[in-house]
């Protein structure tokens, strides 16, 4: 010990004959550096705030930002005996299924269960159908066990049902396993592809066409890559529709400062539950071709479709639909989960990508770019499978699957319409008709007093807002800010999940909140 304190004098004497200055920076306060025990340099943290990536610091995801950090302080001051004016945290921030009371289908958890242990394919309780499935699924993993890596693109046999299930969805227009990736949920391969198409520096860095409102992956993922995000709005008068007019106005702004190369849209929309209609979406595939843009179609809510008028027509369908001209041009991604929908498995991430008239060459890379993560989780490629490939109106666990779908989707489609209704019956919010996916995102007049409040505060005022309303009724939101929206107005993101009533709680809450908040304000 004495030795090391010796030589470490010694060298601190030899340091400073060499460079005082250097000497002086060691005995600092304020240094890194430091001389350890032995005399070596210590200096510091390797990963500081200063030395980290700087692209993540510029990442934002509102779903997951303060409010929900704050509301999950509350759950637990909550439980500590803490006493506040409500006895629970309500959570109408996201779209997590289960998470809001949403029952799983029946077929799929039984079939996971053989999947898991083998053991049960030898109880009689679980019907035929059920185990024949599962061993289906065991008998393509590699070992007979859904613990075993897969090929990174997915299991061959899933991807052939993937295949098979588009067919039927769009009438019968041809769907090679060969263009379907399967993926952990819809946004690893949302950002799997967005890895493959940002490039250049400057003004040829890539640009990406998102709307706005978005969901916050797209921003998020864009920040993480150093992409050029290009903002397009949907016209809230119109039930957030989209007008071509607006992406040329986008696009022509955006050229003067990047290249724009890609075009995503969100169908049904997410926060803003809109429905596109055939026509838009065959707007928007001229308008693709027309710009050489690269489409990528967000699909994941095709299911959730409420609105009378109102169907789901898939951006593959209509491509091909319309010809030649565009079917064997445009170049197209589009994305679907196991997430959404009835089925709401969130925690079990499944999904798949299917892409259309990707370059040769560049499909190469994309299977080894997903390569790199060895393959999506397998429980979920199973899950996806079962989606895929439901019980058949001849099996037995027919009849319990269509009741279970079908109240879901019932459920959810009265829960859309109470929402919008009752909001509408508050002075000073405005909500569209909730058409689709599992959200409202209405309009809410803010008094100038609460926004010079929140200015002060360093708060956008929809933040200020919807952290007060957790603050005195325990309600959960997500403001607009967080998914983008026109200067000069405000919303805020709620769930249609909860138990219908929870969700007329909810609504009482927010109608109650308001109007106080817009009297002490006013």
């Amino acid at each position: 010990m004495q030795e090391a304190a010796a030589f470490s004098r010694l060298s601190n004497s030899f340091l400073h004959v060499l460079n005082p200055s250097f000497s002086k920076l060691l005995k600092s306060k304020n240094s890194t550096i430091r001389m350890t025990e032995n005399g070596f340099l210590h200096h510091g943290k390797v990963l500081t705030l200063d030395s980290m990536n700087p692209n993540v610091k510029r990442v934002e995801y509102a779903v997951r930002g303060p409010i929900v950090q704050r509301a999950v302080q509350i759950e637990k001051e909550l439980r500590e005996g803490v006493k506040k004016p409500f006895t629970e945290v309500i959570k109408a921030n996201i779209g997590d299924c289960h998470a809001m009371g949403q029952k799983p289908i029946t077929f799929f958890r039984q079939v996971l269960a053989l999947c898991s242990y083998p053991e049960l394919l030898e109880d009689n309780k679980f019907p035929e159908d059920v185990k024949n499935r599962a061993r289906r699924i065991l008998q393509a993993c590699a070992g007979g066990s859904i613990g075993s890596y897969s090929a990174s693109q997915g299991i061959e046999l899933i991807r052939n049902d993937v295949a098979r299930y588009i067919e039927r969805r769009d009438g019968g227009i041809p769907c090679s396993p060969d263009n379907i990736y399967l993926s952990a949920g819809a946004s690893d391969g949302i950002m799997t592809m967005l890895k493959l198409l940002v490039s250049g520096e400057g003004s040829s860095r890539t640009g990406v066409m998102i709307s706005i409102p978005q969901y916050p992956l797209y921003s998020a993922g864009l920040a993480e890559l150093a992409a050029v995000q290009i903002n397009y709005y949907l016209d809230e008068a119109k039930c957030w529709s989209l007008d071509v007019k607006e992406l040329r106005r986008a696009l022509e702004a955006a050229r003067k400062h990047c290249r724009p190369r890609v075009l995503c849209i969100i169908n049904p929309g997410n926060p803003t539950g809109q429905v596109q209609s055939r026509q838009c979406i065959e707007d928007v595939i001229k308008f693709a071709a027309e710009e050489n843009l690269f489409l990528m179609a967000d699909e994941v809510y095709q299911d959730n479709v409420y609105a009378e008028g109102c169907q789901f027509h898939s951006f593959k369908k209509v491509l091909f639909e319309m010809g030649p001209e565009y079917s064997e041009k445009v170049e197209l991604v589009s994305f679907h989960s196991t997430s959404k929908c009835y089925m709401g498995e969130c925690g079990f991430r499944g999904g798949y990508m299917e892409v259309v008239n990707l370059d040769p060459e560049v499909k190469v890379q994309l299977t080894k770019l997903v390569s790199v993560r060895l393959c999506p989780p397998v429980t979920g490629q199973a899950l996806l499978d079962l989606v895929v490939n439901p019980p058949q109106p001849d099996e037995p666990s027919y009849a319990t699957f269509i009741k279970e779908r079908s109240h879901t989707l019932a459920m959810l489609a009265e829960k859309a319409k109470m929402t919008q209704d009752i909001l509408n019956q508050v002075p000073g919010i405005s909500c569209n008709p909730v058409q689709g996916a599992m959200y409202s995102f209405p309009s809410i007049q803010l008094p100038p007093k609460a926004i010079a409040e929140a200015k002060e505060k360093g708060q956008a005022p929809d933040m200020f807002y919807c952290m007060k309303l957790l603050e005195e009724k325990g309600i959960c939101l997500v403001p607009g800010s967080g998914f983008g929206q026109r200067d000069g107005t405000f919303h805020f993101r709620m769930t249609i999940l909860p138990p219908t009533e929870k969700l007329k709680i909810v609504l009482a809450k927010i109608k109650e909140f308001h109007q106080s908040f817009s009297e002490q304000y006013s």
